[in-house]
């Protein structure tokens, strides 16, 4: 078994991480079956989405397959004034062939709260057949609706919450803005749909690739943009002075990397200490961090410029081409050559 990844930064370097020995094994697939209502918010069902293609990308042991149900034209207007294609009607919807694993509705400020027997019937066939249901926005509504929030506990839009409360008063209408009880999932609103789905995601393949995902599509959230080290790290307020001295130390001298004793000396602690701190927070010592930073560093160069391999080696402080492709191959699995070509291939390379 190779080294891998093992400080945080694990999670950057997660969609790039091909082992050999899980090239051949087979994902297990699970089908997310989307209802878009008329006028549906676009953003809370992008989220949702987003959040299931990234993880695909993380090559996880779950892939998620989504299926858009709407209208019979074909397609559904959103709360942008925006058509979204539909995969077949509702109408057509049959959650038993090919068998969906996850519904779930899709409501919005412009959808009125106000189901059809089509939906409800579509709803109660695919409970009694197990599958888990769930509602964004004011989604959750039409499973109240139907019957299947009775003794569950759901997060609704603040402006419809005394509406549900009052008409469905053994659902447990929460403050919270995303829940997942059980089988059921449902969030308040737009910005809440893609924690919801990272949930679904973390019980179905773990911590490691939720962290991956959200550091994806979370890298602007603070008012800087890291470039190579992780959220996790670069915006945690907890982390010692010292210890955030020297993760700066480190990203500014990639092409010169400095010794763990020099480190140590600028920020006036013992070698020692530095390393129990690097432990604590990053998950890693500060030569295998720094040695992972480094090669982050170079995977990036790899896929977003055109440098000889050898330039990107010196630009990432190594000596040898040897050494940087022996360290390289340990991480990654493949050569920094053979990487350059996947990314040209698949047309991330810039």
């Amino acid at each position: 078994m190779r080294d891998r990844f093992s400080s945080t930064l694990k999670s950057k370097n997660l969609p790039y991480i091909t082992p050999s020995e899980e090239r051949d094994t087979p994902h297990g697939t699970r089908r997310v079956a989307f209802v878009l209502l008329e006028h549906f918010s676009m953003m809370a069902f992008t989220g949702a989405v987003d959040a299931l293609v990234t993880t695909n990308l993380m090559k996880a042991a779950t892939l998620y397959d989504v299926v858009v149900v709407g209208g019979e034209s074909g397609a559904t207007m959103s709360d942008l004034g925006i058509e979204v294609a539909t995969d077949l009607s509702l109408d057509a919807f049959d959650s038993a062939s090919p068998p969906v694993d996850v519904l779930i509705v899709c409501g919005g400020l412009r959808v009125q709260p106000k189901s059809t027997p089509l939906l409800r019937n579509r709803l109660r066939s695919a409970d009694a057949q197990g599958i888990v249901l769930g509602g964004l926005w004011n989604g959750a509504y039409f499973l109240a609706e139907a019957g299947l929030l009775s003794g569950y506990q759901c997060a609704y839009h603040p402006d419809g919450r005394a509406m549900m409360a009052e008409q469905f008063w053994d659902v447990a209408v929460t403050s919270r803005s995303f829940i997942v009880d059980r089988n059921r999932l449902s969030c308040a609103g737009a910005s809440s749909s893609l924690s919801m789905m990272l949930e679904v995601v973390r019980a179905d393949c773990g911590n490691a690739v939720v962290a991956a995902v959200e550091e994806m599509l979370s890298c602007d959230k603070g008012l800087d943009s890291p470039d190579i080290s992780t959220l996790n790290v670069d915006q945690n307020p907890t982390l010692p002075e010292k210890l955030k001295v020297s993760l700066q130390l480190m990203k500014n001298n990639i092409e010169e990397p400095l010794t763990i004793a020099e480190i140590a000396n600028w920020v006036n602690i013992s070698r020692r200490q530095l390393e129990r701190m690097f432990c604590t927070y990053v998950d890693a010592s500060p030569s295998r961090y720094y040695m992972e930073l480094r090669l982050t560093r170079a995977r990036q160069l790899l896929q977003q410029t055109n440098k000889p391999v050898a330039e990107v080696a010196v630009a990432t402080g190594f000596v040898s081409i040897s050494h940087f492709r022996s360290c390289f191959y340990q991480l990654f699995d493949v050569t920094p050559g053979q990487f350059r070509k996947s990314c040209q291939a698949s047309g991330q390379a810039q």
